[in-house]
């Protein structure tokens, strides 16, 4: 046994030699791995940091930039002006998106209201059913019920030779008429049952609007975008105006003078406290909407949204009702950020 040992070797030595060279290479490919992992981070936060430091160079910039302008006796009214324009934008954009959201929240409502109405009718139809056929199978119930004790007190009255020769038929009499009982009461209890599931059902849950629906209110709210577009365009463009602004940086516009910063930010406010709602304004924006309508286009028979070139006009109705076109792509230049409020 020890010349085997000395020839073949310790076998259980190497293979312990084995395992453990084999959990040292696992444990370097973890650590390697482990280490790749920790650069790719290193790598990643290092380029945030920068990112970082050069949002903040941007903003400090932008900072010194209004500083400069603030303290320019020349362009001190332009800053004004133009962050009131930034403000008539942004007042114009909370018009159109309250109007949105009030509009799809009354559809959602009444489209919601007229499917909860007709599942309460099919409700109301199903449950009828039921219980006619409960008022049905109790009225059997009784007349099983007077059956099965007169032939009770049939067998009861009998005497004699009659009762003999009867017995067997009356008693095969009554044990039908007793299953048959048992059947029918077990029936009633089923529609019992079918009947309290059907009063215990809860109504569906509201559904998303279909794509015609959606249409619809995006018409309205591209009709109501047109209208403010018009109350701010009337003699100037006061609307492009804001728009501009809410794009571009301080100072990248010139408004003038002292005076006519004064006389366009007197415009703003007259303007904006002048806007109201005519008595005829839901007809103005349906029949603005049906114009609308009329013209647009869609990529998909599944898509909301009309293609911008097909609603770029806008129409000024008149108190007669007179439509006359006007060629502003309010859409397709997304004034007031249109394209975020509308049904998609």
């Amino acid at each position: 046994m020890a010349s085997l040992t000395a020839i073949f070797g310790n076998r259980p030595e190497k293979t312990d030699d084995t395992d453990r060279l084999l959990s040292l290479y696992w444990n370097r490919a973890e650590l390697k791995k482990g280490f790749a992992e920790l650069r790719h981070e290193q790598f990643r936060l290092q380029e945030r940091i920068k990112r970082e430091e050069g949002a903040k160079l941007r903003l400090q910039q932008k900072l010194d930039h209004l500083e400069s302008m603030l303290l320019d006796p020349e362009w001190v009214h332009n800053v004004v002006m133009h962050y009131q324009l930034r403000a008539l934008d942004l007042y114009c954009a909370g018009r159109i998106g309250r109007f949105a959201e009030q509009l799809k929240q009354q559809r959602e409502k009444k489209q919601h209201s007229q499917r909860l109405a007709a599942w309460r009718e099919r409700l109301k139809q199903e449950a009828a059913a039921v219980d006619c056929q409960i008022g049905e199978i109790r009225l059997k119930i009784q007349m099983l019920e007077d059956r099965l004790q007169s032939e009770r007190h049939r067998l009861a009255s009998m005497t004699g030779i009659l009762r003999f020769f009867r017995r067997r038929s009356i008693m095969a009499s009554l044990d039908n008429l007793a299953a048959a009982l048992d059947a029918a009461e077990r029936d009633e209890a089923l529609l019992l049952e079918r009947y309290d599931e059907i009063r215990r059902r809860e109504p569906p849950p509201t559904e998303g609007l279909s794509v015609s629906t959606k249409r619809s209110i995006n018409f309205l709210i591209l009709a109501f975008a047109q209208q403010l577009y018009l109350h701010f365009s009337q003699d100037d463009d006061l609307a492009g105006m804001a728009k501009d602004a809410s794009q571009k940086s301080v100072g990248a516009i010139n408004f003038g003078s002292q005076i006519d910063c004064e006389d366009l930010l007197a415009m703003i406010r007259g303007r904006t406290d002048s806007l109201e709602h005519p008595d005829g304004l839901a007809d103005i924006l349906q029949k603005r909407a049906n114009l609308i309508a009329s013209r647009a286009v869609f990529s998909g028979d599944d898509e909301a949204v009309p293609i911008a070139d097909s609603v770029a006009v806008v129409f000024d109705i008149d108190a007669a009702g007179e439509a006359t076109e006007r060629g502003i792509d309010l859409l397709g230049n997304n004034y007031w950020k249109l394209r975020d409020v509308l049904s998609h």
